[in-house]
C-alpha cells in the first residue's frame, strides 16, 4: 500500500510539473504585457460579490450529493469537523494579515459590508471566500474520492487504521523542501527582484500553512489520500483561481497584492499576478486534504484523539 501511495505521489508530482513548465515558457514570452484601459469608474458592480458563486455553486450542489450518499459515516463527520478547524483558522489569518499582504481597491465590487480586521476593516465577501475556498476544496475531494474515483480510494479505513498507534510523526522532505523554498524566496527578494525593499511574508505564510500539516501528518495519511481525486482537486480548484483572479479580480481591482510583502517575481501577461497567487491553492487544497485525511483515519480507528496523537 505504502509503495502504491508512493507511486501515485510522484505521478501527480510529474503531471504538476508537465503543466507548470510549459505554462512558464510561454508567459515569460511576453515580454510587453498589455493592459486594461477602463471607460468607467465602477466597470464591474457587485463583481467580487457575484463571482463567489465559483465557489457556492459547485459546495451547494455537492453538499446535496453529500446529504444523499447514504454510506457515508464518518467521513461526513470528518467533512464538518475539518470546516469547523480550517475555517475559523482562515479567518483569524485573514483577519490579521489581510490588510498587510492585500488591498481592495473596487468598492463598487463589493456589497459594502466589512469585517473588523488589523490594519482597517475588509469586504465580507474575503471571509466568504476562505471559508467557501476550503469547503469547495473537501467536498470536491470527497466527491472525486467517494464516487468519481472510489476504486482508487481506501475501501476499509477501520481495518487499515487498526495497527496505526499514532498519526503524528515527522515528514523530514517536506521540512527540507518547505525551508529551501523559503530560503530561496529571500534569495530572490533580496538579491533578484526589481527593488530588495520589503520581504516576501506571503509566501512565508503560504509555505509554512502546506509545510506544518504535511510536516506533521504526511507521513501517516499518505497511504490513505485517494491522489488521482488530489489531483483532480487540485487542478479543478488551481483553474478556477487563475481565471478568476487573472480574467477578473486584478484587472478590475476587486483585490490586488502588497508588494512589499510579496518574493518580487510577477506574472506580466496576468496583469502582473504574484507568483503566490498561484502558490495558495496549491497549498490550500495540499494542507486541507491532508488534514482531512488525518481526522477521517482518527475517527475511523475508534480511539481516543489524546492517544492517537
Amino acid at each position: 500500500m505504502l509503495k502504491t501511495s508512493r507511486r501515485a505521489t510522484a505521478v501527480v508530482a510529474y503531471l504538476i510539473c508537465m503543466l507548470v513548465l510549459p505554462v512558464a515558457l510561454t508567459l515569460n514570452s511576453i515580454t510587453t504585457p498589455a493592459t486594461l484601459t477602463l471607460n468607467t469608474d465602477d466597470p464591474s458592480p457587485l463583481g467580487y460579490t457575484i463571482s463567489l458563486s465559483l465557489f457556492l455553486f459547485p459546495s451547494a450542489a455537492l453538499l446535496f450529493w453529500m446529504w444523499r450518499f447514504q454510506k457515508l459515516t464518518f467521513q461526513r463527520k470528518a467533512f464538518f469537523l475539518t470546516v469547523a478547524l480550517l475555517a475559523p483558522a482562515g479567518i483569524v489569518l485573514d483577519v490579521l494579515f489581510g490588510n498587510t499582504f492585500f488591498t481592495f481597491q473596487n468598492h463598487g465590487a463589493v456589497l459594502g459590508i466589512t469585517f473588523p480586521a488589523i490594519g482597517g476593516p475588509i469586504p465580507i465577501e474575503e471571509i466568504v471566500f476562505y471559508i467557501f475556498g476550503f469547503i469547495t476544496v473537501l467536498l470536491l475531494y470527497a466527491w472525486c474520492d467517494e464516487y468519481w474515483f472510489e476504486k482508487y480510494n481506501v475501501p476499509d479505513y477501520h481495518a487499515e487504521t487498526a495497527n496505526i498507534k499514532r498519526v503524528l510523526g515527522i515528514h523530514w522532505p517536506s521540512v527540507l523542501v518547505g525551508g529551501g523554498l523559503i530560503a530561496m524566496a529571500v534569495i530572490y527578494r533580496k538579491s533578484f527582484a526589481e527593488s530588495a525593499d520589503g520581504f516576501p511574508w506571503y509566501f512565508i505564510y503560504l509555505t509554512v500553512m502546506a509545510l506544518v500539516p504535511s510536516m506533521a501528518l504526511l507521513k501517516s495519511t499518505r497511504p490513505f489520500i485517494n491522489w488521482r481525486a488530489f489531483s483532480f482537486t487540485l487542478f479543478v480548484i488551481v483553474l478556477i483561481s487563475l481565471i478568476w483572479e487573472s480574467t477578473q479580480a486584478l484587472p478590475y481591482q476587486w483585490w490586488d497584492y502588497q508588494p512589499r510583502a510579496m518574493m518580487g517575481l510577477f506574472i506580466g501577461a496576468w496583469h502582473n499576478l504574484p507568483i503566490e497567487a498561484v502558490v495558495l491553492w496549491f497549498a490550500v487544497s495540499y494542507a486541507t486534504i491532508i488534514v482531512f485525511e488525518a481526522i477521517k483515519i482518527w475517527l475511523a480507528s475508534g480511539k481516543k484523539l489524546g492517544a492517537f496523537l
